[in-house]
């Protein structure tokens, strides 16, 4: 995985994995999610990706517009 850069210093989320069509995101208590464009839409794998290359508003949008649409809780 990816550490993710938190470049507001507050994210809940601490590393990533880009997949061909999905997105894993470790977030601050060790769970991992899979977010997959079956499961959240296309649309959103695309933004999460960039923000989590960004380093800046990922656990945000996650809250905001994916919430629960992940594939399934990898821990």
């Amino acid at each position: 995985m990816q550490r993710y850069a938190n470049r507001s210093g507050h994210s809940g989320v601490v590393a990533y994995e880009l997949g061909t069509d999905s997105i894993t995101i470790k977030f601050t208590g060790g769970d991992r999610y899979l977010y997959t464009e079956d499961s959240a839409g296309a649309v959103h794998i695309a933004r999460m990706r960039e923000l989590a290359e960004s380093g800046r508003g990922l656990s945000t949008y996650i809250s905001q517009h994916v919430r629960d649409r992940y594939a399934r809780k990898l821990n």
